[in-house]
């Protein structure tokens, strides 16, 4: 198990180095200048040449590569060209906000699609099978800033029952400062009022999120569990007297769910790139409301600095996935060898 860790996280850094060198040049090719975006639409030729030669603007394309990179491998992300404060500060204040609500959607995916695919197999092509399967359709086709717009509309300010966006109530503040995730902090500090009012504030934002990933899951938990009943052990233990829901409890499950488990690897991309969206209309204050800030003003310091983080975290989850699935079903680990 060691040797096909080692040789999971070793794959994996080639692909962030690449990452380091694309998202540097897509920087390059987009429209926009960040010095005259800093210095303003008064700014004078010598004003502009000053801020292109204090971040480092003028150098050739190449030595600015190679300055990045240097400093990426460093940990020096560098200042935003915007703010002037060190991106690792918005970084490290930003991030755990994004991930809180990024690991409640994944949660809420996997605690409800998971049954949802299950129960959707045991009941093969019936009613509870079709409704499933149109729920999971549903899920996919509609537009998370559609819905977010919607839940806001509907719990926040026609019903009330949930608040309409932030993720606490200014009354209660932020928690001292440990890990960044409200609710962990808000529990070391012993806030129980904080920690609820966070999780009240936390509801509308993850289920928008979730609900695309839940449907994924779902419809990958009905296709494992569907090619397992199929099996021969399936069908001895059947005979054997076993109860429909205890068979798939015990036998089944496991068997089934290492696709749905790589497909969590994948869906958790895609939940951080979604929470763009979510973030900008909850006024969420994590990694997609800054990456939005840093595409408006231009600062690539910023964004570089979002989008290699990002491919740090997926990188990561990825990683862990393929641990996890590993331990499920130890043939994964072997066949690597």
């Amino acid at each position: 198990m060691a040797r096909y860790i080692l040789r999971r996280v070793l794959l994996a850094l080639p692909a962030l180095f690449g990452l380091i060198l694309l998202t540097f040049v897509l920087t390059r090719v987009i429209p926009g200048d960040p010095a005259a975006t800093l210095a303003g639409d008064a700014a004078t030729p010598a004003q502009l040449a000053e801020i292109r030669a204090r971040y480092g603007l003028d150098r050739p394309i190449l030595e600015q590569a190679f300055v990045h990179v240097r400093q990426v491998l460093t940990g020096d992300l560098g200042s935003s060209i915007f703010s002037g404060r060190p991106v690792m500060e918005e970084i490290v204040f930003r991030l755990p906000a994004t991930l809180e609500l990024t690991f409640a959607a994944m949660l809420l995916s996997i605690g409800l699609g998971i049954p949802l695919g299950l129960l959707a197999a045991l009941n093969h092509n019936g009613p509870v099978d079709h409704l499933i399967r149109i729920v999971s359709v549903g899920g996919l086709a509609v537009a998370s800033f559609w819905l977010a717009i919607m839940f806001q509309l509907l719990f926040a300010m026609e019903w009330d029952v949930l608040p309409l966006r932030g993720r606490s109530d200014l009354a209660y503040g932020a928690p001292p400062f440990h890990t960044g995730f409200y609710l962990i902090d808000s529990l070391i500090a012993g806030q129980g009022a904080l920690f609820l009012d966070s999780l009240w504030h936390l509801i509308l934002p993850a289920v928008t999120l979730c609900l695309p990933g839940l449907a994924s899951i779902a419809r990958f938990t009905r296709s494992g569990v569907l090619e397992a009943l199929q099996k021969d052990y399936v069908l001895y233990a059947r005979a054997a007297g076993y109860g429909r829901f205890h068979l798939a409890a015990i036998y089944v499950l496991r068997n089934a769910i290492t696709v749905t488990v790589t497909q969590i690897g994948l869906l958790f991309g895609a939940l951080i790139s979604g929470a763009v969206a979510v973030e900008a209309i909850f006024d969420w204050p994590g990694l997609g409301t800054y990456a939005v800030q840093a595409i408006l003003s231009a600062d690539y310091k910023a964004l570089l600095a979002v989008t290699l983080v990002v491919g740090v975290v997926y990188a990561v989850i990825n990683v862990l996935v393929d641990v996890l699935q590993a331990l499920i079903d130890p043939r994964v680990a072997e066949d690597i060898r």
